[in-house]
């Protein structure tokens, strides 16, 4: 297992550097890509002075939807523990902030570790969010019955909303958090990015992409933190001539993209499969929660966590995304101070908003067209057009 200081050198990202880097002050730094129709790695050539890319195609003409989604963020980061309620035992998990998809299965490992042992009998899951489901799954594989309570059911769920790179970024403060909670992250990275990569393919939808990331200027020690960058494999950075982008500098690796639709679909279907149970119920307190007859409950509630158990570190950050029709031949990510662009087979995401302690899910008019422009000015500008 790699040390959590190994992993900050890496790809993780905190409130502080993900500011830092969002210019606009709403750049967020998540951005995958698409793939082949046979669903496997579809990876674009080496980068040079002929690399072309097809632009995406702009316009407000072109939109077919606005999302909002609001990210359970503290910046103590994720919260893994256990604690007694009544005569229950009460495992909570939740406040992963932007990486909700990325730390779903090492957290729910992390969880499932802490709240197994020594049971018997059957389970109950609060949440249908990916952390619920990566949650009832675990149980499920660890032999016990599972029976998951939730509000909402994909397709309604912030879970739904989320980007879906493989990416642990925007979801806790450097200066917040401690190192006991830095060894369950670096635990939970660990298991997440494995379990991920043998899941690749369409069933699940999730794929490896190329990342085009604007960087600059490139770093004095850039061949450094390459070597030390496990999980963006292939990073290296491109200068002028090298890219077709209206920058300097830009990093390109390959990640993976999980398409949160297909994935949490199959999810269901899992869990359904192998026996489990989905009832939609609403808890109002922990009253409500210590009535459950399983005597061992798992807290996935994300947001809902503040109002349900009193988490009052747990706060919203707003994020607006925009969508345009699908672009097959779009087959890379882009992401920078203007916002991120990925493809997904149900269209052409652009996102590049941030707000926290913000809890409307209405569209902003004025958020769509700031996105909007801002890609524009890139995607209407690359140097080589394929």
């Amino acid at each position: 297992m790699r040390s959590a200081a190994a992993w900050e050198s890496g790809p993780l990202i905190g409130r502080r550097q993900f500011v830092a880097s969002a210019g606009l002050g709403a750049a967020a730094l998540v951005l995958p890509g698409c793939t082949s129709p046979s669903g496997q790695r579809a990876l674009l050539p080496a980068a040079g002075p002929s690399l072309c890319l097809p632009p995406v195609k702009v316009s407000r003409e072109r939109v077919i939807r606005e999302l909002v989604g609001l990210r359970p963020y503290r910046d103590g980061g994720f919260v893994v523990r256990a604690e007694t309620l009544a005569d229950k035992r009460l495992v909570h998990n939740y406040g992963h902030g932007g990486a909700g998809i990325t730390l779903s299965w090492g957290t729910s490992r992390l969880a499932t570790e802490l709240g197994l042992q020594g049971h018997q009998g059957p389970v109950a899951v609060l949440g249908a969010g990916v952390i619920g489901l990566t949650t009832a799954r675990l149980v499920q594989e660890a032999g016990f019955p599972v029976t998951i309570y939730a509000h909402s059911l994909p397709p309604y769920t912030t879970s739904n909303i989320a980007g879906g790179q493989w990416l642990p970024s925007y979801y806790y403060d450097g200066g917040s958090v401690t190192p006991e909670w830095r060894i369950q992250n670096a635990a939970a990275i660990d298991y997440a990015y494995r379990r991920f990569q043998i899941m690749v393919g369409q069933a699940y939808g999730i794929r490896w992409v190329t990342h085009f990331f604007e960087a600059s200027p490139r770093p004095p020690d850039a061949g450094l933190i390459a070597a030390n960058s496990p999980t963006r494999p292939g990073l290296k950075w491109l200068g002028p001539g090298e890219h077709p982008f209206p920058m300097e500098w830009v990093r390109q690796y390959q990640v993976m993209f999980i398409e949160p639709h297909r994935f949490l679909t199959r999810l269901m279907q899992d869990i359904r499969g192998a026996g489990g149970r989905i009832a939609v119920r609403s808890f109002q307190s922990p009253a409500d929660v210590a009535a459950l007859s399983e005597s061992l409950v798992f807290n996935c509630t994300g947001l809902g966590s503040r109002a349900l158990f009193g988490d009052q570190d747990l706060r919203p950050v707003r994020g607006q995304l925009v969508v345009l029709p699908p672009q097959p031949e779009v087959n890379y990510a882009y992401s920078g101070r203007g916002g991120y662009m990925f493809p997904r087979s149900d269209g052409i995401i652009l996102g590049g908003s941030y707000g926290e302690d913000e809890w409307s899910t209405v569209p902003d008019p004025a958020t769509t067209d700031r996105i909007l422009a801002s890609h524009q000015g890139v995607f209407d500008n690359l140097a080589c057009k394929g």
